[in-house]
């Protein structure tokens, strides 16, 4: 038990740590390092807890996916930092606004387990007795595909509404760069793409 303590407490440590980090450097490069490092250390107070099956999602999905694309992208891309930077003061009384809306909301739910213990207990979802010999990715599924149903389908459509957002934010369209027109290929005719050349013997290469 006192093992399990200190390892919680060592990975929560950490993770916060590596999430501040993930804010404060000044490399866009480091800060996707550093959201890898607590990527991992989610991981690792999931398995403390018993959810082996969302720790491996955690690791496989957003380490293996998500955070190596970003860290691709943030390489790749010729983006001045310096420039974005810019101008962000000005957005900075309302990002404060909205950081001390969460400390609030989080002050008031660390309230409401210290004045009421049972709403722990009331808040959580139904979890398959242990009696049942039901794994932890079949009590997963049941309480996502039952309870949460409709939302877990509109937090897919969000996810979609925000690559295509993505998409269409990246995409730029340069007039010095040819492009493939599937229509053109197909209405080319045969004079337009083969040419006849008459060689005469000793002229050829």
């Amino acid at each position: 038990m006192i093992v399990t303590a200190i390892a919680f407490y060592v990975f929560a440590a950490i993770a916060i740590a590596a999430g501040f980090m993930v804010i404060a450097a000044r490399n866009p490069v480091h800060s996707v390092l550093f959201l890898i490092l607590t990527f991992f250390n989610a991981a690792a107070l999931f398995i403390l807890m018993g959810a082996e099956f969302i720790a491996l999602i955690l690791v496989i999905v957003y380490v293996g996916a998500v955070a190596v694309l970003f860290l691709f992208v943030v390489m790749m891309l010729d983006i001045d930092f310096v420039q974005l930077r810019q101008g962000a003061l000005q957005y900075l009384p309302v990002g404060a606004l909205l950081g001390l809306v969460l400390v609030l909301e989080l002050a008031l739910v660390g309230a409401s387990w210290v004045i009421t213990p049972d709403a722990v207990a009331a808040a959580a979802s139904p979890v398959p007795a242990a009696a049942d010999n039901i794994t932890n990715t079949r009590a997963l599924g049941q309480v996502i595909y039952t309870q949460y149903m409709y939302l877990f389908q509109a937090s897919g459509l969000i996810l979609l509404v925000a690559m295509i957002g993505a998409i269409v934010l990246t995409l730029r369209h340069r007039p010095d760069i040819k492009r493939q027109v599937i229509a053109h290929q197909i209405g080319r005719k045969r004079s337009e793409g083969v040419e006849y050349k008459d060689v005469k013997p000793g002229q050829g290469l």
